[in-house]
């Protein structure tokens, strides 16, 4: 199936552009899977090879990712709540979503909110569905799209660049994939420390 996706992601990219970028981050935001992992580097391939520009791919891939991600975040605002859980029984094997998903990353925001929307749309597993559970939970919609627009930037313009330095072995971004993840585990676990010590005053530093 994966390899299906990538070869409709390919061409649609190759026959249509920025257009076909756009469409196809938005359909990623909005819980649909068309991996972002293979539209980012593709693109930045080919602006390697001179047939995009890097910018406006980088550009493109940050506002389809914040359109799909309002319109996710709308559908878990306005749904209700048991007629969601009800569609992810019958189709969250389709879009990758499970009850398990939905419970722990509803959880999480609820625990320790806007900022798990920021951490969360650099996450694999959970980025793609983040903001419907941020709509469910209901977190202001300013903060959602500061939060979601400002991991945008920053995961956009890294897996780009990625497929941009790989060229044409774009492809193997999987390796660099597993490193950026570990990146952000070893952030989330920083920022848990300092928050912990902040609040605890286990450590004190001298001015």
């Amino acid at each position: 199936m994966l390899e299906n996706l990538t070869g409709i992601i390919i061409h649609l990219i190759q026959s249509s552009g920025y257009p076909g970028i756009f469409v196809l981050m938005v359909l990623n935001a909005a819980a649909i899977p068309f991996p972002s992992e293979v539209t980012l580097p593709f693109s930045g391939f080919l602006a390697s090879a001179g047939k995009l520009s890097i910018t406006l791919v980088i550009i493109t891939g940050i506002l389809g990712d914040l359109v799909g991600s309002i319109i996710a975040y709308g559908v878990g605002f306005f749904l209700e709540e048991a007629l969601l859980l009800n569609l992810i029984k019958k189709y969250g094997k389709l879009i990758l979503v499970t009850e398990h998903d939905y419970e722990k990353t509803t959880q999480w925001i609820k625990k320790h909110g806007a900022p798990v929307v920021f951490v969360g749309k650099m996450t694999p597993g959970i980025k793609s569905f983040i903001s419907v559970a941020a709509g469910i939970t209901e977190i202001k919609f300013v903060k959602f799209v500061i939060g979601n627009l400002l991991a945008s930037i920053i995961y956009v313009t890294i897996v780009t660049n990625i497929g941009f330095y790989l060229g044409s072995k774009w492809n193997s971004i999987g390796g660099y994939f597993k490193k950026f993840e570990l990146v952000i585990v070893i952030f989330i676990v920083l920022a848990a420390v300092w928050y912990v010590n902040y609040k605890l005053k286990i450590f004190k530093f001298k001015k």
